[in-house]
């Protein structure tokens, strides 16, 4: 999603100093932590990795607490990881500037344009921890959250309803544990397994602590909930904007392609009066002033329904209309990675860091695979040549003065090889001969990716397929082979999906979808309605037909410059 953008920043460095400590002078006596328990103050500083002393007094370590505020809450950005500054971006609906995707300082750089978040505003937040730390919560881990604690889930069980219970029993928990509650200790995420708190770290693109321990991975997980609330709740309002505005562009397309009959006949089924004699002009107006009453009465009906059903996603992750689509996600990932040669899931393993089990059984392997199903690949890696055709391999070796790429009787599984082997040498040697190879790295890969498998022949297409140990069937045309061959690479890559905010996106992308078909469903309509008529309501049809396809384009742009 696209946000405004903070004002530039044009201050002299003789003015920083005076910012600072006028920043300072406002947030003293009004932060937070100055309520916070000894024990809070202690883990606080445990989960950023600052050493306090022991025994210390309250008002020490509430001064290192403060000392260290502004760098480790208000700009975190300048401690992470690429792969998380990436994952920031991303959730501000941007990509990282080619060629800087393993360049931190150029990373943090883009990262401030959009950082909006201030000491202040962070402070404020811990004010009431309940009101976003759970946000990132599945419905059965807030359930079992109640269950353990004694207090009877709401029901019918909905998310809104769960959340609500859970933040008005939470205090009341917490002293009934003998538990600080302003910031809570791994008595909140006792429920949790370990493969639960890995999940909420890779869903969030956030670094997983190596070696990791349980301790360490409730640090990483508190210490990034709050941060992954608010993107979730930016991305949220945005997509429902976009789903509302693309609703009303729908509903405007669908009357235009309604007979004055249709409007009649819908108004009476939603008691709505229609004036007798009223005109066309006169019958669309009515209708659209009670468009919300727009419901299961016409041909768009679906569509509209899943406007409600993606515009209620925005504001809760696991409505049914997109989890539905995640769950059979992760089931197909799931079936996908089952039918997979050892050899490929070790590589899927390897190209995400992820130890392999050394002389592991199939079963072993696919079980970590699947541990680590939101887990994309990272940076550049030898597999990053693993669906470049023939000719960007080619490309790939000659930049490389590599003999291979002038050799005409190699095969696409020789130049792979080559390429693979090559990466690997400049890897371990580093310097600049490194520098040199990721850079047309960043320049190449884009390329190669918009064109994925579509120069590919069918030989070529087998074979790669076989390195999955997938059968392919004499008679499979060149479509069916690119299909299965997309399919698999993009499990590969990107896991069983890419991530929470990515699943958001993917809920207007389904929205966009869904005013296909029932702009489709319209067209259908009138062109039957056209059908039935003179010559006259034929091109009255037509040129209803024409309006609805335009207007649902435009609502459909409307959803994508969102994405």
């Amino acid at each position: 999603m696209r946000f405004l953008l903070s004002s530039a920043l044009v201050v002299a460095l003789a003015a920083e100093s005076t910012v600072a400590s006028s920043w300072w002078s406002g947030f003293a006596g009004k932060a937070a932590y100055n309520k916070w328990h000894e024990t809070e103050l202690e883990r606080w500083l445990g989960d950023h990795n600052i050493p306090y002393p022991t025994p210390a007094d309250r008002a020490d370590l509430e001064n290192l607490v403060k000392k260290n505020w502004q760098d480790k809450v208000a700009t975190p950005y300048n401690d992470w990881e690429p792969a998380q500054l990436q994952s920031y971006l991303k959730s501000k609906g941007q990509e990282a500037k080619k060629g800087t995707e393993s360049n931190k300082n150029s990373l943090v750089a883009q990262v401030k344009e959009y950082w909006t978040e201030t000491a202040d505003s962070a402070s404020k937040s811990y004010e009431s921890v309940k009101d976003w730390i759970f946000d990132g919560w599945t419905d059965s881990q807030l359930k079992a959250f109640l269950d353990r604690n004694g207090v009877p889930a709401p029901q019918p069980r909905k998310r809104d309803t769960l959340l609500a219970t859970v933040r008005q029993n939470y205090e009341a928990i917490a002293q009934k544990l003998d538990q600080t509650a302003r910031y809570p200790g791994n008595w909140l995420y006792e429920a949790w397994s370990e493969s639960e708190l890995k999940e909420f770290l890779d869903e969030r693109g956030v670094p997983v602590p190596q070696p990791s321990t349980r301790d360490k991975l409730i640090a990483s997980v508190r210490r990034n909930s709050r941060l992954s609330a608010q993107s979730l709740k930016d991305l949220t309002a945005s997509a429902s904007a976009s789903a509302n505005a693309a609703k009303q562009s729908l509903t405007d397309a669908m009357l235009d392609s309604w007979s004055d009959s249709q409007i009649k006949d819908w108004a009476d089924k939603n008691g709505i009066k229609v004036p007798q004699g009223s005109k066309r002009n006169e019958l669309i107006a009515l209708a659209k002033k009670h468009r919300n009453q727009l419901t299961g009465d016409n041909v768009g009906s679906s569509a509209v329904s899943a406007y409600g059903a993606a515009t209620s996603k925005a504001g809760n992750e696991y409505a049914k209309a997109t989890d539905d689509v995640s769950l059979k996600s992760q089931n197909t990932f799931d079936e996908a990675v089952g039918t997979w040669s050892d050899s490929r899931l070790k590589a899927y393993l390897d190209a995400r860091g992820v130890p392999v089990p050394q002389g592991g059984k199939k079963d072993e392997l696919i079980k970590q695979v699947r541990l680590n199903k939101y887990k994309a690949s990272s940076g550049w890696s030898a597999w990053t040549f693993d669906t470049w055709s023939t000719e960007n391999l080619k490309k790939w070796l000659s930049s490389q003065n590599n003999k291979a790429a002038s050799k005409s009787s190699a095969t696409r599984d020789d130049l792979l090889k080559q390429a693979q082997d090559s990466y690997s040498s400049a890897s371990k040697s580093g310097g600049s001969n490194y520098a040199s190879v990721t850079s047309y790295l960043a320049a190449a890969t884009d390329a190669a990716k918009d064109t994925t498998f579509d120069t590919w022949s069918d030989s070529e297409l087998k074979s790669y397929l076989d390195s999955y140990g997938i059968p392919t069937y004499q008679g499979s045309n060149t479509n069916e082979l690119k299909a299965t061959a997309r399919r698999n690479a993009n499990y590969f890559r990107y896991g069983s999906q890419e991530g929470i905010l990515d699943r958001l996106r993917g809920s207007a992308q389904w929205v966009l979808d869904q005013l296909k078909i029932g702009a489709a469903s319209g067209k259908e309509q009138a062109a039957y309605n056209a059908e039935k008529g003179a010559d006259a309501v034929k091109e009255a049809g037509t040129a209803a037909t024409n309006r609805a396809g335009e207007a649902a384009q435009k609502a459909g742009d409307k959803v994508k410059e969102e994405l």
